[in-house]
């Protein structure tokens, strides 16, 4: 994309941490392979390229020395970011927000964040006053917030006093099949799926802990992702006798067969931003469990003709939702939603460049 005015293309400057396979990461790798098929130019400052996105990384993305992986790193890197001479910086997700902070050292760049988890609610204390805070800064050092539904931007207006005005809303562009990617091995008969990082914040725990109670024991759990949580996960699966019944085949680069295939889609995460499992779940017609991890939740789950929403520490409606989708007819697929996130955040970024 060429600027109004200038001869030259809109080059946009991102930031990854690594490829090992988050959802910030990959909608980021989507939004450049876009931005780049309408006439930007994109460069990605990177920690570390190992880890499975790596196979989704466009090499039309110029890549800029991200200090190796660790977060400091990527830091230092950023403060040193305006030599590169980028007419808008691009933060990803929440993990990045303090770049915007580092680069205001070097560069007067517009810089635009976009939301990727919830903000309230997400640490209590001491450590949660100190998060309070910390956001409040954020209209002193980013420009713009992308939030991909309204309840986010509401949200976002809240905790971070953002006027606004200050705030958009774009989706995240949609999954696509990826040409080449071998599709993961199936469990036989019927399984409740779940896609996402082994890490914690997701409480796989949960979803394995309510194995046990799912009325057909013929059922099948599959978990597609990686992470650190999983030696705590096989422990557990060991300790409940889960072992013929829990698979955890480890990351898989394109999820959208088995989720047509999975009886259930489920999420049962601490806190979440907008998941896109549960958004393409829903266009492959496969119903979904979720807890309420999220003011987005709702606005995915908008019907309880396609899926339910479950308080994140009832663990017996856990269970009671799970039979109940086991039993109860599929939903239609929906109808794809028009839009066009890689159209709307060209707009969005042209307009905070252009005098």
């Amino acid at each position: 994309m060429t600027r109004l005015g200038s001869p030259r293309p809109m080059h946009i400057l991102g930031f990854a941490q690594h490829l090992r396979g988050g959802g910030v990461e990959r909608a980021l790798l989507r939004l450049s392979a876009g931005w780049i098929e309408r006439g930007a130019r994109v460069t990605l400052m990177l920690g570390n390229r190992d880890g499975p996105l790596a196979n989704e990384l466009d090499p039309r993305i110029a890549i800029a020395d991200g200090g190796g992986g660790g977060y400091a790193g990527l830091v230092g890197r950023a403060m040193h970011a305006g030599m590169l001479g980028a007419d808008i910086v691009f933060l990803p997700g929440n993990h990045y927000s303090s770049l915007g902070l580092a680069i205001r050292r070097s560069s007067r760049a517009p810089v635009v964040a976009k939301l990727s988890n919830a903000l309230e609610a997400t640490h209590s204390g001491l450590v949660g006053l100190g998060y309070r805070r910390w956001l409040r800064l954020h209209p002193r050092f980013v420009d713009h917030l992308v939030a991909m539904t309204p309840a986010m931007a509401d949200e976002a207006a809240r905790a971070m006093a953002m006027p606004r005005d200050r705030i958009a809303v774009i989706a995240n562009p949609p999954a696509r099949p990826l040409a080449g990617a071998p599709p993961p091995a199936l469990p036989p008969g019927r399984f409740i799926l779940g896609v996402g990082r082994l890490e914690p914040q997701k409480r796989w725990d949960r979803l394995i802990g309510a194995l046990p109670r799912i009325a057909d024991d013929m059922v099948t759990l599959m978990i597609l992702g990686e992470g650190s949580a999983r030696p705590a996960l096989e422990r557990q699966i060991a300790t409940l006798g889960l072992g013929a019944r829990v698979a955890l085949p480890g990351y898989a680069p394109d999820p959208l067969a088995a989720m047509r295939a999975a009886a259930i889609v489920a999420l049962t995460s601490d806190h979440e931003g907008v998941p896109g499992v549960l958004r393409e779940a829903i266009a492959e017609g496969t119903p979904v469990v979720t807890t309420d991890s999220s003011v987005a939740i709702p606005e995915l789950v908008a019907s309880s003709a396609i899926g339910s929403i479950v308080a994140r520490d009832d663990a017996g409606a856990l269970v009671a939702a799970l039979n109940h989708w086991l039993t109860a007819p599929r939903p239609p697929r929906p109808i794809a939603p028009e839009g066009d996130p890689v159209g709307d955040y060209l707009a969005l970024f042209e307009r905070l460049i252009t005098p």
